[in-house]
């Protein structure tokens, strides 16, 4: 990944909530037919070197949990906040027509060494903690839980899939978010996203400012 020293995303916490925040990633594994990519939600546990494991399942008709090894090496795409940014946005644009249209965006690459774990009660304890995440995140007065089905047909389900964990050994994070422009071309973008209603986006850029107004 093009990493220019400004857009570089060197603040653990925020590239942890970039995995937390945007779940679904693009696992990316070398196989016999060459390059494959799935997408899967993760479970991310961090560790005290701010790396760590990550842990997902895929169908077990899926046949990347055959066609990689134990040990292999493997990179997870997070995508977080993302958008279109306009010249018209940036004052200095009205002052020199020196802007051109830009695209921010947010990135987390992990790499790591995959395992395929076809093991019931691992399975098990991922499905019911991505569950009770997710769900809890619905907001419903009462969030489904693995015990209101039958108990056969979730026994049936989770045969069905196959668990995988990778131990990362490396992130690379890159937030686009117009580090390189004048702070008031900045302040001034971050308003106008968020008054086009990409307020993710006007967020993470607030973030990186010093002051995190969204007045120019």
């Amino acid at each position: 990944m093009y990493l220019p020293d400004h857009f570089d995303e060197r603040r653990t916490e925020e590239v942890h909530r970039i995995i937390r925040e945007n779940p679904l990633a693009a696992l990316v594994t070398l196989g016999p037919q060459g390059l494959d990519a799935n997408h899967l939600p993760f479970e991310f546990e961090p560790s005290a070197d701010g790396l760590g494991r990550l842990r997902a399942h895929v169908a077990r008709a899926n046949p990347v949990w055959n066609q990689v090894k134990n040990g292999s090496p493997v990179m997870v795409i997070f995508t977080a906040a993302q958008g279109y940014v306009s010249p018209n946005w940036y004052p200095s644009k009205h002052e020199t027509h020196r802007q051109v249209p830009t695209w921010n965006y947010q990135v987390v690459h992990a790499h790591g060494e995959i395992q395929v774990l076809d093991d019931e009660r691992f399975v098990r304890g991922i499905v019911a903690r991505l569950t009770r995440e997710h769900e809890g995140r619905t907001g419903d007065a009462r969030p489904w839980r693995m015990s209101d089905s039958d108990g056969e047909y979730i026994n049936g389900m989770l045969k069905a899939i196959v668990g995988i964990e990778i131990q990362i050994t490396r992130l690379t994070a890159k937030s686009k978010l117009s580090q390189n422009k004048e702070l008031r071309d900045r302040r001034a973008a971050t308003k106008a996203l968020a008054e086009h209603g990409i307020k993710s986006l006007a967020d993470a850029m607030a973030r990186t400012m010093p002051d995190t107004s969204t007045d120019p």
